[in-house]
């Protein structure tokens, strides 16, 4: 069933969640022998608890365009390894060391450091192969477009260097543009690449891509402002992180206070929508999105 025929737009998330996680399964099925640790680690990280938003986003996108769902929903199973090779290493000291990542261990805590350093290795190493396979697409060039994207999602001009800009607001309060900055590059940047792989797939002309890359620029800052928003309240930890660096010296909240801070997610998603104007109706789901991430409890 295509996503485009789940008119409840939870039923719709749940729906690609389900749907990416089994071709996730496919990708990276469980082994026996001496190294059957490594895969299980590596499943642990991958399959843990969460939204699913990318994939989402992955599908979304790529329904705009009637790209097959085949090649949809590889792209988005190998966004999502490199997501997971992000939670392992924000969870490894001497970056975060978090102990519990969605209330659970985290990968490091389960496994143990060396493993899970092996597991991030060997997840991103996967990510790559399966967009780099004949499956995917049949162009090389796209595969090639899809490659460098990811690459550059999660390298320094991705969450490797928002991640470095984290650890230098362990030690210095940052001013508003800085965090903007830092989100775009630690959180935006996948978010982009799943915005735009749709697009990529079905070799859309530059002004479509550049709409979905505006559009995911506005959402991803529209959800670390809701994550800040939600984390400030001690009563709810929606990332069941035990915050070991001074999130605050990098929060939206810290910055804008409360009011300003919701007031300003709300004004991103609806900027957000409006970048999609071009695509008309069959956008909707995309623009719910935006909704749907303003509008999280927890």
């Amino acid at each position: 069933m295509p996503l485009s025929g789940v008119s409840d737009f939870d039923a719709a998330l749940s729906y690609a969640g389900e749907a990416v996680e089994q071709t996730m399964d496919s990708l990276l099925p469980a082994i026996d022998g001496p190294e059957a640790r490594l895969p299980e680690a590596m499943r642990y990280a991958a399959f843990g608890p969460g939204s699913r938003l990318r994939p989402f986003l992955v599908l979304a996108s790529a329904t705009l365009f009637s790209v097959a769902r085949s090649a949809a929903f590889r792209v988005a199973a190998a966004g999502e390894f490199a997501h997971a090779c992000s939670t392992i290493h924000d969870d490894l000291p001497p970056i975060d060391r978090d102990e519990r990542r969605h209330h659970r261990p985290s990968c490091r805590s389960h496994f143990g450091a060396a493993t899970a350093i092996l597991a991030r290795d060997a997840l991103q190493s996967l990510a790559f192969e399966v967009l780099a396979q004949p499956a995917t697409h049949g162009d090389p060039a796209v595969r090639c477009l899809l490659t460098a994207g990811l690459a550059q999602a999660i390298g320094a001009h991705g969450t490797a260097g928002g991640q470095m800009l984290h650890l230098a607001a362990a030690d210095q309060a940052l001013e508003n543009a800085a965090i903007i900055r830092l989100q775009r590059l630690k959180t935006g940047a996948l978010f982009a690449f799943a915005c735009t792989a749709g697009a990529i797939l079905a070799k859309a002309s530059d002004p479509m891509r550049h709409a979905l890359q505006a559009y995911a620029h506005d959402l991803g800052l529209a959800w670390q402002i809701t994550n800040d928003l939600l984390e400030a309240d001690a009563e709810h930890d929606p990332a069941g992180n035990s915050g070991a660096l001074p999130a605050a010296k990098a929060s939206f909240v810290d910055v804008l206070g409360r009011d300003r801070a919701r007031d300003q997610a709300n004004v991103l998603a609806r900027q957000a929508s409006r970048h999609l104007e071009s695509f008309g109706a069959k956008a909707d789901l995309l623009r719910r999105t935006a909704q749907f991430v303003v509008g999280r409890r927890a």
